[in-house]
């Protein structure tokens, strides 16, 4: 298919069959072509400028103009040699220091050499696109507090993790590759049915998805309380079933009377005089009753398709509720555009003691009311900062822009609150399990 990708369009049928990290050449007609490393000879020494004090943006510097640039775009000239002529009938190219003068070079090759390298999909890749493209989708949540995020929630593989997130599908994403195939995930999703658009992007074999489960929050409730069952669940292909079977029925009847008050009403005279025409109606009316016949069977087939893709959507429903039921998991990850505080109370039932959680959110006030609701240890709200920084040989520096916030994350670790117990029992049980090693220091003491 056609893709379009920063004012380039091309074709990905010639890139089948190559590596990850090929670099392609657009050539005409938007096919790829492998591009051949040729040797710079820009290498020599070139003249360059002490300083760009002297030179002024008046628009004048360049002699080509834009119709001339188009023009030899028409004749099929490469976007190196284009650039190169830009080099040349720039006024102003000598003048420029050494870096600037790269500076332009490498602005001008991104602007007229149609080339695309094609990479492996990662979750640094993919977080980053999103984040600069489409940040409402995710959240606005930055690829660093997404990093920040699977160090804090300790994904690794062998993990039950339980992911909550409203994220395009990027969190749980990045948690299926940190695991790498092994162990169980399962995802919360509102609504109908799960959003995995971000995840299909990363390329995971089939066997990554074997072990992913999904179970809806409206079950969450009913689920705790005992009264899970999956007969609440819709159960339109049967009931479409009878309606359609019913419909079916009543055409087919209709059809088989009205043709018997057709041959009951006309005459004899009739018959012989438009018996021609009779028999196109005839014909007529038996390709409708076979062309009903088989619309039938085909809603049938739709039907028993449906039937079936429910029974298999209530057997993974009911595999679901049982790995909950254990509440053994290893983790949990929240990343939602909802109010974080019942969720994390509700979800933190299915987490084994001793395990951590991670809870992330566009604002610190939301956070906070979630802070002050939860009865865990080593409890922390943090907002992680950020900044790029160029690197290059005499020329590192931090980049003028940088990003505002990246959102705040409330982590901790799960711990069984025994309430039977008061104070007081709890300080003498504490007495009662000192190591063997203090109590002699502390009876030597007295003695």
């Amino acid at each position: 298919r056609k893709i379009i990708f920063e004012k380039q369009w091309f074709y990905l049928d010639n890139a089948i069959g190559h590596v990850y990290g090929t670099t392609f050449e657009v050539t005409s007609g938007g096919n790829l072509q492998p591009k051949q490393e040729i040797e710079e000879t820009t290498t020599e020494t070139k003249e360059a400028g002490t300083d760009n004090r002297n030179i002024v943006d008046d628009g004048k510097s360049q002699k080509l103009t834009h119709d001339d640039i188009k023009a030899l775009k028409d004749k099929g000239i490469k976007g190196q040699e284009i650039v190169q002529q830009l080099i040349e009938n720039s006024t102003t190219f000598r003048d420029k220091t050494e870096f600037a003068q790269d500076k332009y070079i490498k602005k001008k090759k991104k602007k007229y050499e149609a080339v695309i390298t094609i990479v492996r999909p990662s979750t640094r890749i993919l977080s980053t696109m999103y984040y600069a493209r489409e940040p409402g989708k995710i959240n606005h949540l930055r690829y660093d507090t997404l990093a920040q995020m699977l160090t804090l929630g300790n994904i690794h593989a062998g993990n039950k993790m339980i992911v909550m997130e409203t994220c395009a599908g990027l969190v749980l994403g990045a948690v299926m590759e940190r695991m790498g195939g092994y162990g169980s995930i399962i995802q919360m999703y509102p609504g109908g049915g799960p959003v995995r658009a971000a995840t299909s992007c990363f390329g995971f074999p089939k066997p990554f998805f074997n072990n992913l489960h999904e179970f809806p929050l409206s079950k969450v409730d009913s689920l705790l309380s005992g009264r899970f069952s999956t007969e609440t669940l819709p159960s339109e292909p049967e009931d479409n079933a009878l309606v359609e079977e019913e419909s079916n029925g009543s055409i087919e009847e209709k059809q088989t009377s009205m043709q018997e008050t057709e041959e009951e009403s006309t005459p004899e005279t009739a018959m012989e005089s438009n018996q021609t025409g009779e028999q196109e109606t005839m014909d007529i009316n038996a390709e409708d009753i076979a062309f009903k016949e088989n619309q039938g069977k085909e809603n049938k087939e739709n039907v028993r398709e449906k039937q079936r893709k429910q029974q298999e959507r209530r057997k993974k429903l009911i595999e679901t509720a049982a790995l909950l039921r254990e509440k053994n998991a290893d983790g949990l990850i929240v990343a939602s555009k909802f109010h974080p505080t019942p969720l994390l109370l509700s979800l933190l039932e299915f987490v084994a003691p001793s395990r951590p959680f991670v809870v992330y959110c566009q604002y610190k006030e939301v956070n906070q009311v979630c802070y002050s609701s939860c009865g865990v240890i080593n409890l922390k709200l943090s907002e992680t900062w950020l900044r790029s920084y160029q690197v290059l040989p005499d020329r590192s520096h931090p980049k003028l822009t940088m990003s505002g916030g990246g959102g705040y994350l409330l982590s901790g670790i799960t711990v069984v609150l025994d309430k039977g117990k008061s104070d007081c029992s709890s300080l003498e049980a504490l007495k009662m399990e000192e190591p063997s090693s203090k109590k002699r220091k502390v009876q030597d003491l007295h003695c």
